[in-house]
């Protein structure tokens, strides 16, 4: 209880304080990193930059150690209302070494952020600038004084920025022993003066909207705008689609029910004698299929994510995640998976037990590990190449103890009390037909109903519904956007579950009229196979749309994009399934059997 009450108080924080004028306003150093690398993060400190002789860390929340943040007290001193006018920061002696390892950030273009009541605060650490082509020129500067302007209403802070518009770079040359203008060097050693200024400035903002101030401030570029038109566009083919395959569907079926029931009226004794398509595996088509267990866990997980998902937009839509709540969404996603395992529990046990499953302990394991097992292996690769590289981004042993508590205490025995609830109350399987003891010989199949042409037709169709929205998405999980878009992404996410559901029936259905039962498995791996379709995806974003690169990158991009694929798969997986079941269970308890 202690662990799931640490994990549910991580949900809440980053509210506004009041101040009175002339009281001591924290400024946090975070962290630095390469401007394309949004994930390869490092301790602000790790710079040879002004730092306090003993450093006092601020106490952080789950979202915020996840999300790489490391803050810690600065030497800035900013008062409330108390504008300070090229105040000396402190003088640094730097070595030649110190001065090469900021020459290297800077053409890496190494940006900060500091964090002040909550605010994030952006800024470059250097400057840059190639001129001429014959002789070429490359010169490296450092920013050693910066200003702060921040703005007030009341007794609070609404935004905070920092300016370099007026000041004149450092100019850092190769090697620390050279002349550098107006500064004396020698020995082996630079001696910098880092400097600042700080204005106030009074806002007309209510401190409970200043959110909207941060989000339409621009450090970083804004390619996240309105996009009704790209997603109406989606909306009318992907209606389109969905009628065309209902209208072709119920026709179809319309002129299937008519021709079978009149041939049953005819006599039972001839059903096997002529071309009677899905009607004439009546007896074999609910016979279970092979790897019963691990078809069971990939329902439940897919039930799971599916409830994670859902309960995620709900809570962005209610405003739980704003800008100002570091890491919420991080902390939200674990509380989420945590609470949700009954869910994942109940569904695989209760129809394991349908469909006469007898290792239902097996099955609760199984359930428990089909994606924690995966995420740890790609935790521990991507946190281990954090840990070499020594970015922040690797979590420490602490937040590791506290997940793995989160699991072993609250996500492992809720996935069993639900696996135990589902066996004692799960029914009947339900089978409008009764199964044959020896299962009917499966005619040749033309190429076109074969698995992967299925898989490349069930996955693609989904995927080009959210394809527009997948963009917007991965520029905001490996860029440096802020989604607000949560409308649009619940009617995607809506769209994406229809035609999953109905490209899985109409599949199912040619797979059924070539008298073929073996639509179990088929039937999941169809429409899961869009996770592979978003994988791809992610390799195009990564060389294509993006400017990341290094293994610390690329490590965590593509490790957690194989996750990502992974909980496409079983979600879609998962919803397809019970369509295609439901659909099934309609047929053929709509034909007059005997």
């Amino acid at each position: 209880m202690a662990v799931l009450r640490f994990l549910i108080l991580a949900l809440f924080s980053g509210w506004a304080a009041s101040y009175k004028k002339g009281d001591n306003v924290t400024l946090y150093v975070n962290k630095v990193g390469p401007y394309h690398n949004p994930q390869e993060t490092y301790h602000y400190y790790t710079l040879p930059v002004c730092r306090p002789d003993k450093v006092h860390h601020k106490s952080l929340s789950l979202g915020e150690v996840l999300d790489g943040d490391r803050m810690a007290e600065s030497l800035y001193f900013i008062r409330f209302q108390e504008n300070v006018d090229r105040k000396t920061l402190c003088k640094l002696t730097l070595s030649e070494k110190q001065v090469d390892e900021l020459r290297e950030a800077i053409e890496e273009l190494y940006y900060f952020e500091f964090v002040l009541d909550d605010i994030p605060i952006w800024g470059f650490v250097g400057y840059i600038e190639e001129s001429g082509f014959l002789p070429h020129s490359h010169k490296v500067g450092l920013w050693t004084h910066l200003d702060f302007n921040i703005e007030y209403n009341g007794d609070s802070v609404i935004f905070a920025n920092v300016s370099v518009k007026d000041v004149k770079p450092f100019p850092l040359e190769e090697g620390a022993g050279s002349a550098v203008g107006g500064v004396g060097v020698g020995g082996g050693s630079l001696t910098v003066t880092h400097t600042y200024s700080v204005r106030w400035y009074e806002s007309s903002l209510p401190s409970a909207r200043r959110a909207e101030r941060l989000r339409d401030y621009s450090f970083f570029p804004k390619t996240l705008e309105i996009h009704w038109l790209s997603i109406i566009n989606s909306l009318v083919l992907v209606v389109l689609l969905l009628g065309f395959v209902i209208i072709i569907l119920m026709r179809v079926l319309k002129n299937d029910f008519a021709r079978y029931n009149v041939e049953e009226e005819g006599g039972c004794d001839d059903l096997d004698q002529g071309d009677n398509g899905w009607k004439i595996i009546h007896t074999d088509v609910f016979r279970f299929p092979p790897f019963k267990s691990l078809l069971c866990a990939i329902l439940g997980v897919g039930a799971q994510f599916l409830t994670l998902a859902t309960a995620i937009i709900v809570m962005a839509l209610l405003g739980m995640f704003n800008v100002h709540r570091h890491g919420a969404i991080n902390s939200a996603a674990i509380v989420l998976y945590a609470l949700t395992s009954c869910v994942s529990g109940y569904v695989s046990c209760s129809f394991y037990t349908q469909i006469n499953g007898q290792r239902w302990v097996w099955n609760i394991i199984l359930t428990s590990s089909l994606f924690s097992a995966p995420l740890f292996f790609t935790w521990s690769v991507v946190n281990s190449v954090h840990w070499w590289s020594g970015s922040t981004q690797a979590l420490p042993a602490t937040t590791v103890l506290l997940l793995l508590g989160a699991w072993v205490l609250v996500g492992f025995p809720l996935t069993v009390i639900g696996g135990i609830v589902g066996k004692n109350r799960a029914g009947s399987f339900q089978a409008p037909c009764r199964t044959r003891n020896i299962p009917r010989q499966i005619p040749p199949q033309p190429w076109y109903k074969h698995t992967i042409v299925h898989m490349a037709i069930g996955g693609f169709l989904p995927f080009s519904a959210i394809s527009v929205e997948l963009y917007y998405i991965f520029a905001t999980v490996w860029g440096r956007e802020h989604y607000t878009l949560y409308g649009i992404l619940l009617c995607v996410f809506a769209i994406l579950l229809s035609v999953g559901a109905c490209i899985s029936v109409a599949l199912t259905y040619f797979l059924l009229s070539g008298e073929d039962y073996r639509w179990w498995w088929r039937s999941v791996l169809s429409t899961g196979s869009t996770g592979l379709f978003i994988f791809v995806y992610s390799v195009f974003y990564y060389r294509n749309r993006s400017s990341m690169s290094g293994l610390v990158q690329s490590s965590e991009f593509f490790g957690y994009s194989l996750l990502t694929a992974l909980v496409f798969t079983l979600m879609l997986g998962s919803v397809s399934f019970w369509a295609s079941l439901a659909f099934i269970r309609y047929i053929y308890r709509s034909l007059k059997m005997d």
